[in-house]
């Protein structure tokens, strides 16, 4: 009876490890698959002067280097908002809270926030930023609604990380006489700094993809500016080009062309993300 409920589990995990490495090659072949189709494609298309340039309507010339740069300018606009109230949500309800209910509310509503389509934020920062608070269609507002985007990655990131110093470090610190916030600041941030830099890396990603709510938000212009005047004018970032150029101008060359660049800045940002992760990983080691 033993030999045959072993001979059953054998057959079992053989089983398992067959379904497991058919749906990891399945996995790896088509992001392989879309890699190479749109490098294929792309990479023919790009050149220089399309990077280097800005589109010129009378001479018929594309360019990408203002939506190049307003997408610059919004992950920096939009980090620039979003890591202070992330990492200062996840601070109060980590070291200050007192109220288990209450922050159970706003774990509860950050985790909402992130699963709502990215279409209905674009919807609300138009209404709410271009709308009421009369920013017209521009960049901030676009940052400003991608900061709401991405605040929950943030502050759940950061929290997850504050979670992971040991409690004798605070209580170190405290025995030799050090206050709250001096605490806070000289110890437990520096302990969980890889959680902040994880998800700042994880938005600057997000930002990178996104373009429902910037099409509602920051616009479709391709004008050359300056980051102060980029930022109340409107202007189009790299994904909002892709669209534009794909099913507004059937530019299908120059759309896998943005393509290969997006590609390119999605992998150099994961591949940072893993590069931190070891970095921070060995110095908590030491």
């Amino acid at each position: 009876m033993t030999g045959q409920i072993s001979a059953k589990r054998k057959i079992r995990i053989i089983l398992l490890r067959g379904l497991c490495g058919i749906s990891a090659s399945l996995t790896c072949g088509l992001v392989l698959f879309i890699l190479v189709y749109v490098f294929a494609k792309g990479i023919p298309n790009i050149s220089w002067k399309l990077l280097s340039t800005k589109p010129s309507y009378l001479s018929g010339e594309i360019g990408i280097l203002p939506d190049i740069l307003n997408t610059v300018y919004i992950i920096a606009a939009a980090l620039a908002f979003v890591l202070p109230l992330g990492v200062g949500a996840a601070v109060y309800l980590t070291e200050y809270a007192k109220n288990k209910r209450i922050v159970s509310l706003i774990e509860y509503a950050a985790e909402t926030l992130s699963g709502i389509p990215s279409i209905i934020y674009g919807l609300v920062g138009m209404l709410f930023f271009c709308k009421f608070l009369n920013m017209q269609t521009s960049l901030l507002a676009g940052a400003l609604t991608l900061v709401i985007m991405n605040l929950p990655t943030v502050m759940r990131t950061t929290q997850e990380s504050l979670k992971t110093v040991p409690r004798s470090y605070r209580e170190g610190a405290f025995g030799l006489g050090a206050g709250k916030w001096r605490v806070i600041r000289t110890v437990v941030l520096p302990g969980c700094i890889d959680g902040i830099v994880t998800g700042c890396i994880l938005s600057v990603g997000r930002i990178l993809g996104e373009s429902a709510a910037l099409l509602f938000t920051a616009g479709f212009a391709h004008v050359l500016n300056g980051f102060f005047d980029g930022l109340r004018s409107s202007g189009a970032t790299l994904t909002v080009a892709l669209y534009f150029y794909a099913k507004e101008e059937g530019e299908f060359g120059v759309a896998f062309a943005i393509a290969c660049v997006l590609m390119v800045l999605t992998l150099t940002v994961n591949l940072l993300a893993a590069l931190a992760g070891h970095v921070f990983k060995r110095r908590k080691n030491l």
